[in-house]
């Protein structure tokens, strides 16, 4: 089948190797069916680092001569291989994603923006289509905070990240720049268009109910900043440093 559960294996429910030499008088795992009839197998549960990583199934002629006891061990040490490398890769994978990923609002970090938005810039520019960059931040995020404490804020800002994951498309880019400003790189579209998605954005924002525990906390707004690719920069840092300026400048007013 193309999915299993855990409880379809006899290996996987023992944590052990389970073995059947004759399938019409043993327990068969579920997982392969009504086969009383088939070939005798080995079930070898991968198990790395305290977990269970993966199933080995291997069918095989039956017997019990030395030649296939050798075979089975042989098969116990691939999977014990097997379970380690991928355990690694998942390490792996996890430690690349905590180094990218900003734990309190799930969005990306800024480490992933300058990795990313050069690689986008040069897509942009090759495929001669246009990108968007905005930079965002919350009004009055300190007056906030101090008002109604370092939690509030926290809620706030995972309200706000929840907000535009939920907003972006597939191979857009939202990231929180740090403290309460974040970036967001929109790409394959116009200015009209991304002011457009900036006005959604901002409704979808003075509209959410936040909480901190049981308090219910006062609406927030945010202001926002839009720089163009190409048009208005050369490169990320100006790009960024464009809509930043916009950001600003849509405090002031």
């Amino acid at each position: 089948p193309a999915t299993m559960e855990m409880s379809d294996c006899w290996g996987l429910r023992r944590g052990q190797p389970y073995l059947v030499e004759d399938s019409r008088n043993a327990l068969v795992c579920p997982h392969l069916g009504p086969h009383p009839d088939g070939p005798a197998y080995l079930c070898l549960p991968m198990m790395a680092q305290g977990s269970t990583i993966g199933l080995l199934h291997l069918a095989f002629a039956t017997g019990d001569t030395p030649a296939a006891q050798a075979w089975r061990e042989h098969a116990r040490l691939v999977a014990e291989q097997l379970a380690l490398a991928l355990a690694n890769l998942k390490l792996r994978d996890a430690l690349r994603e905590q180094s990218i990923r900003d734990v309190l609002t799930g969005l990306h970090n800024r480490r992933f923006l300058e990795e990313s938005l050069a690689r986008e810039l040069a897509r942009a520019e090759r495929e001669k289509h246009s990108l968007a960059a905005l930079m965002l931040d919350v009004d009055h995020f300190k007056r906030f905070n101090d008002q109604h404490g370092h939690e509030a804020g926290d809620a706030v800002l995972r309200a706000l990240g929840h907000a535009l994951r939920e907003s972006v498309r597939a191979g857009d880019i939202a990231c929180r720049f740090g403290g309460e400003e974040f970036t967001v790189v929109l790409a394959r579209t116009d200015a009209a268009q991304a002011r457009e998605w900036a006005e959604r954005l901002m409704r979808r924002v003075r509209s959410m109910a936040v909480k901190a525990g049981s308090q219910a906390l006062p609406g927030v707004t945010i202001s926002m900043g839009l720089a163009m690719f190409p048009g208005e920069s050369a490169n990320a840092e100006t790009l960024l440093q464009a809509a930043d300026l916009a950001l600003y400048e849509a405090k002031r007013a």
